[in-house]
């Protein structure tokens, strides 16, 4: 991965895992090796790594309420959840699931349903695309930072390109 400004290491996609399955202990639990949250906030899209622990940037020192009521002020931002696949051509991005989310940084209050946070990353790993709640500049920051991310892994994305 490109480095950005002072040494400052870039944050990347989980490359699709080389494990072979195995029966046994942990057998059927879900491999999360493939799978990678970008933020959209503000109208800006980037890896953040620590989406798969609710612990991204805009995520960190939030109490998140199930209520909408309860952020008033809150700001909408996203997490897409991103699968990635291979083929014999090479990997491309094969799910993509959106999941909204109120902020308000300010006051620490935030909104999102645990569940369909869950249930969405799921299907990205199951190679949905899912991305209806995105408005165009949020779709057009998506596709600049899957792109950017990858150009050969976009360019045999066809399922996302035509969400996107």
């Amino acid at each position: 991965m490109e480095e950005q400004g002072k040494g400052k290491k870039l944050p990347a996609l989980n490359i699709v895992s080389t494990k072979v399955n195995h029966k046994g202990f942990g057998a059927g639990s879900i491999d999360l090796s493939n799978v990678s949250g970008i933020i959209i906030d503000a109208g800006e899209a980037y890896v953040d790594d620590g989406t798969l622990h609710a612990k991204s940037k805009i995520e960190k020192g939030i109490k998140f309420s199930p209520n909408k009521e309860d952020v008033p002020n809150g700001r909408k931002c996203w997490i897409v959840w991103v699968a990635v696949d291979r083929t014999e051509e090479g990997a491309y991005y094969a799910g993509l699931a959106a999941c909204e989310m109120l902020i308000d940084t300010e006051a620490r209050r935030g909104w999102k349903i645990l569940a369909d946070h869950v249930n969405r990353m799921d299907k990205a790993m199951k190679r949905h695309i899912l991305v209806e709640g995105l408005d165009d500049a949020e779709k057009a920051a998506l596709k600049k930072a899957l792109e950017g991310h990858n150009a050969d892994w976009w360019a045999r994305s066809e399922a996302a390109q035509q969400a996107l």
